[in-house]
């Protein structure tokens, strides 16, 4: 990919959607806690509450894209995903498609393995090290070009922990109390949680707009988490003069993908049980046996009504997202069969989805000079496009 000159690039952004992603379930156990303690339902409330209004923000000051169209060659996109190991099936279908479709929309793509947010939870060093490279090979096995974009570890652009810092000074303690991000994980960690995890947002901030960032993929429950780097943006102008755009989010519209043996939470890599989650490494025995025992109901009809029927919705969801086919499609094509017979049918979809992805993956791991020359050559081009804007910054507010 040709290297944008700064002046070209008005601006784009990423928490991907996998950078933000780990919110959604966590407001869930976050509900559970309050409620057990009984004595905080009106934060309850307000959590829920937050969420729900991000299918407002279109009409209020927070401006979204749905669809890239509009790419004009002035925009930039920036997203992230944690190094966590191997992504799920939810990670698949929703954010890196997603990354793979944007990649050959616009001119200016930027996707880093942000290991620095990862430090927020204790990682022992060689998993870490290990897995900041099978997040890379997967990411490429899924379709992610470097031709096309940087791909890059966000350590080794010390200009995000920089830029952080300075954002950090112009954010309140209170403006981060706020966050949801922050209460949920505070809250599970009886209100012991780390100076960085408090920092977190900011410096998901930096990594936006560090690059001037324009846009970011994010799904419809995380949009609310771009609002403090729009703060920030907007701060900084109003002290220094114009100098960042205010970044905007592009919705995925792929249906969240659920846990397969409790299809009201998110899909998860964390979830305690082994048949809830599907890898994009499992083998065709260890899909097949997940479908085979997911969670549906009574009714051995398909349809799709994710409120009274999630277990079968949610296989209906899969099946359209592997296979490219719209809800309306999936359904006319299941006229007449059982949900057992129809779980093999989804089963055996995603199984010929990953064959492919898990191939290249295992092929990638094996090289790893391979990756770390992608890692490094990404890094270098993200810091010709990070320096000016930094050094530029360090000018404004007088640090030379």
């Amino acid at each position: 990919m040709e290297n944008l000159p700064i002046k070209h690039a008005s601006g784009l952004a990423c928490s991907g959607e996998i950078w933000f992603c780990n919110f959604s379930l966590l407001l869930v156990n976050f509900k559970l806690h309050l409620s057990d303690q009984g004595n905080s339902m009106k934060q309850i409330r307000h959590a829920s509450m937050s969420f729900t209004v991000c299918k407002e923000l279109e009409a209020s000051s927070f401006s979204e894209d749905r669809t890239c169209k509009a790419n004009n060659g002035m925009d930039r996109i920036f997203s992230g995903i944690q190094p966590t190991g191997i992504p799920h099936l939810g990670n698949y279908l929703g954010a890196i498609q997603n990354w793979v479709r944007l990649q050959e929309e616009y001119n200016s793509v930027l996707y880093s393995i942000v290991d620095l947010h990862s430090l927020t939870v204790p990682r022992d060093p060689p998993y870490l090290r290990q897995s900041i490279l099978d997040t890379t090979a997967a990411i490429l096995a899924c379709g992610i070009n470097p031709k096309r974009c940087f791909v890059f570890q966000q350590s080794q652009v010390p200009e995000h922990a920089e830029l952080g810092w300075i954002f950090g000074c112009f954010t309140s303690v209170p403006r981060l109390r706020r966050l949801p991000q922050w209460k949920i994980k505070n809250t599970s960690q009886n209100n012991e949680g780390n100076v960085g995890l408090f920092m977190y947002p900011v410096l998901q901030a930096a990594d936006i707009l560090l690059y001037k960032s324009t846009h970011v993929p994010v799904g419809e429950d995380q949009v609310l988490h771009l609002e403090l780097a729009q703060d920030i943006a907007q701060h900084f102008n109003k002290k220094y003069g114009k100098f960042f755009p205010k970044p905007r989010a592009i919705l995925n519209s792929t249906k969240k993908i659920k846990s397969l043996r409790d299809p009201t939470a998110k899909m998860s890599k964390s979830d305690p049980q082994k048949l809830a989650t599907v890898s994009i490494t499992d083998s065709a025995e260890e899909i097949a046996l997940k479908f085979r025992k997911a969670v549906t109901d009574f009714t051995s009809e398909v349809t799709y009504d994710p409120d009274s029927r999630p277990g079968v919705s949610n296989l209906v969801s899969i099946h359209a997202a592997v296979t490219g086919l719209s809800i309306k499609e999936v359904l006319h094509q299941s006229v007449g069969l059982d949900t057992a017979h129809y779980k093999m049918i989804v089963a055996e979809a995603v199984i010929q989805k990953l064959a492919p992805v898990r191939n290249e993956i295992k092929r990638l791991q094996q090289d790893k000079c391979h990756l770390e020359n992608v890692l490094k050559a990404g890094a270098e081009k993200a810091k010709e496009l990070a320096a000016p804007v930094y050094q530029e910054v360090r000018r404004l507010v007088g640090l030379q």
